[in-house]
């Protein structure tokens, strides 16, 4: 209930009149079942846009932390999260990357709707990075079809770093599910899980039509912060 009254009734119009969103696509997503949309991510506002055009309810991955924080303003961020849709990963089973991965494949088996992000972040320049195979081992451990999902303007909307979104237009295209029931039985070959993260982000590309770079997003960052940091007075680098 509190995902569809935020969807319909809090945020749903406000969303609509920034973005002014527009979908092609949504006769490839399937009435029922489970599916992983895999989808390119430009901004954060790519897990709140995309769901809004869907019918069928979307599940993102959260941090649990966002669920257990004390007081007025931890009940407010778990509304926020539970509304739109986003549930904890548990992290007592291990690392975060394998509950990360346990949690999707529960979902997936229970005929959700699952949104990941191949890239494992948000593209700090616009342009497409390489995948993570996570999302080749969820397809095969659930098996179930992986849907691409391009954003398109995202980060026109809501700019890395920006705190309110600005008006621009929105455009959701959703590519042809791919079906890699070829490999089923080989989870866990990384030969096999490359082969289709590629194949995904291959086809991510030619829906979004961003330029494609070979290395992840994170080491990106990483360096970038690492240039950064070099550049402060030791006082401030501390």
């Amino acid at each position: 209930m509190l995902y569809w009254w935020s969807k319909y009734v809090l945020l749903g119009p406000l969303m609509r009149l920034l973005a002014r969103p527009t979908i092609e696509g949504l006769e490839h997503i399937p009435a029922r079942g489970g599916a992983i949309l895999a989808g390119n991510h430009l901004a954060v506002a790519d897990s709140f846009l995309v769901p809004l055009l869907v019918r069928r309810r979307i599940t993102y991955l959260a941090k649990r932390e966002y669920f257990i924080q004390p007081g007025f303003i931890g009940w407010i961020k778990k509304v926020f999260f539970t509304g739109v849709g986003q549930v904890p990963v548990d992290r007592a089973v291990g690392s975060e990357a394998q509950a990360a991965l346990d949690t999707a494949i529960r979902l997936l088996r229970e005929g959700k709707l699952l949104g990941i992000y191949p890239e494992g972040t948000r593209s700090p320049d616009g342009r497409l990075y390489k995948g993570k195979t996570g999302v080749a081992r969820m397809a095969l451990e659930a098996g179930v079809p992986v849907i691409p999902v391009a954003a398109i303007g995202t980060n026109k909307l809501n700019p890395i770093g920006s705190r309110m979104w600005r008006p621009h237009h929105v455009h959701i295209r959703i590519g042809e599910p791919l079906d890699f029931s070829r490999y089923a039985g080989m989870a866990g070959d990384r030969f096999i899980e490359r082969s289709m993260t590629d194949e995904i982000m291959y086809t991510l590309m030619e829906l979004s039509g961003q330029t494609y770079v070979d290395v992840y997003a994170a080491s990106v960052k990483e360096r970038a912060a690492a240039r950064e940091a070099s550049r402060l007075p030791d006082s401030q680098a501390g």
